[in-house]
């Protein structure tokens, strides 16, 4: 008997068969890929992290080249030398995973009054040493985040920063090298006290050449995502406080 394909009953039946294999196909295919996915996305942190500390393949000035990731776990293994986490107030310095907490939900914990586990970085290259703080924060349409590495000054040495959905051309240039460069010889202190960096629009100095007024040149255009970015710093900043300038203080 032939199937009569003008009647409303076949095209609602063949449309929930059609979704219910396209359906299970998708499940099938991210479970496939869900492990390959976990790895990406931890030689993504590692890169990242070294990034920010200057252990990259950059070879002209405004190139963006992070270790590639047949390498990345040799030179993370190498040059991170400690992994902390701090949780309400106490630091575990033998964690070899710290790399991979989740700071969304750890500021979900901060937020329903948990103590949140907030990861450190201790690196090392080329003899001297790198404090890499990890951030996470909010730019004009969705999340940002990034890597900030510190000497024992609380001098910017490094940062790495990237995003999930700002403007291409305008806040999405928070990942561009000549933005990220800037930071590099910034202090985080001010005054005496843990301050951060100003994203500023009426920054005096375009060439960032002045080094002790907590400030970088804004990007055009952007200027959510650049408050966004520099709340994301400062917040970042306060949190570390008591621990940072125990590092401070001690060397």
């Amino acid at each position: 008997m032939a199937i009569n394909t003008e009647k409303n009953s076949y095209t609602v039946i063949f449309a929930a068969v059609m979704v219910i294999v396209v359906g299970s196909l998708l499940a099938f295919v991210a479970s496939a890929l869900k492990p390959a996915i976990k790895e990406n996305q931890r030689f993504e942190k590692q890169q990242n992290i070294l990034y920010a500390m200057g252990v990259h393949e950059n070879s002209d000035a405004g190139s963006v080249n992070f270790i590639p990731t047949d390498k990345v776990e040799e030179a993370f293994a190498k040059h991170i030398k400690e992994q902390w986490v701090i949780q309400g107030g106490q630091i575990t310095k033998d964690d070899t995973e710290a790399y991979l907490i989740d700071l969304k939900k750890q500021k979900t914990a901060a937020k329903e009054g948990r103590p949140p586990k907030l990861p450190l970085f201790v690196g090392e290259k080329d003899g001297e040493t790198f404090y890499i703080i990890p951030m996470l924060g909010n730019g004009l349409w969705d999340a940002i985040w990034g890597y900030m590495s510190v000497n024992q000054d609380m001098v910017i040495q490094g940062v790495f920063f990237d995003h999930k959905a700002e403007t291409p051309g305008l806040g999405a240039n928070i990942k561009q090298r000549y933005f990220m460069d800037d930071f590099i010889g910034e202090s985080i202190r001010k005054d005496n006290s843990y301050y951060g960096v100003d994203v500023s629009k009426t920054n005096n100095d375009p060439t960032n050449n002045d080094k002790v007024d907590n400030q970088v040149d804004a990007l055009a255009g952007a200027t959510i995502t650049g408050d966004g970015l520099a709340a994301m710093v400062k917040a970042t900043v306060r949190r570390y406080a008591p621990y940072l300038e125990q590092i401070r203080t001690e060397n």
